[in-house]
């Protein structure tokens, strides 16, 4: 019962009542333009630009909160009854304001996953992925990630969700993925995350994995308090599908 009424909470701020759909191209500060929007060929062939845009996931490139429903989807009943008590005095100190987001998802991820098997909840995610996901995704981000690919920009999604139905979908279409992952020994889940959760610490993830000096320009699209540290590392801002300025 829990899970089914509580489990949206995880996302602090509410999904946006529609997205704009950014307008293919623009301008970088520094003056560079991109590919499709003014590079002659001999400017082309002596220096492409390298742009990187990092996605959040939850609200951003879907319509609603995937994680979840991921979790509604893998909760045993005995799970279910257990985070009454487990996890509701959380619940309302999020409400309240004095537990914080990323506090109740690693409280909630704890309780789903712990002593789970990771083959299970791999083929759990799998499926998830290829099932689920594909129904709660914006039409228009998909078509700015494939505007981002056609244009030869590396494109990260960068999110606190779990690289169980992450990873697939990211396989499928072609992203690289910074987000989290849980902790297992000997193919049996803790329930903790293997490296610390990503959601408050996306910069810090980033950065250790990007060099962002060597981007002509970063692209960065968000739509939570979590996402703006994220959103300040780029020039192309894009919050709840409008450009910020």
């Amino acid at each position: 019962m829990w899970l089914s009424l509580h489990v949206a909470s995880l996302v602090p701020s509410p999904a946006p009542a529609g997205h704009l759909l950014p307008h293919e191209g623009g301008q970088c500060p520094g003056g560079r333009r991109d590919i499709r929007h003014g590079f002659n060929q001999l400017q082309s062939t002596i220096h492409a630009p390298m742009h990187l845009a990092l996605f959040d996931f939850d609200h951003t490139i879907t319509t609603c909160d995937s994680y979840g429903r991921f979790l509604r989807k893998v909760a045993t009943p005995a799970q279910v009854a257990a985070a009454r008590w487990q996890a509701g005095p959380w619940v309302l100190g999020f409400r309240m304001g004095v537990v914080s987001a990323a506090a109740l998802r690693a409280r909630v991820t704890r309780l789903v996953f712990s002593g789970r098997s990771l083959d299970e909840m791999d083929a759990h995610g799998a499926e998830y992925a290829r099932t689920a996901l594909p129904g709660m995704l914006r039409g228009e981000m998909m078509q700015r990630i494939d505007w981002h690919q056609a244009q030869g920009h590396e494109v990260v999604l960068v999110s606190a969700s779990l690289d169980l139905y992450l990873q697939p979908w990211c396989t499928q279409h072609g992203l690289s993925l910074i987000c989290n992952r849980l902790e297992h020994a000997a193919g049996v889940l803790s329930g903790r995350y293997a490296d610390g959760d990503c959601g408050p610490h996306k910069v810090a993830r980033i950065c250790s994995q990007y060099d962002l000096h060597r981007y002509d320009c970063v692209h960065a699209y968000g739509d939570s308090r979590e996402d703006k540290p994220m959103l300040a590392l780029a020039q192309q801002r894009w919050y709840r599908g409008h450009l910020l300025h």
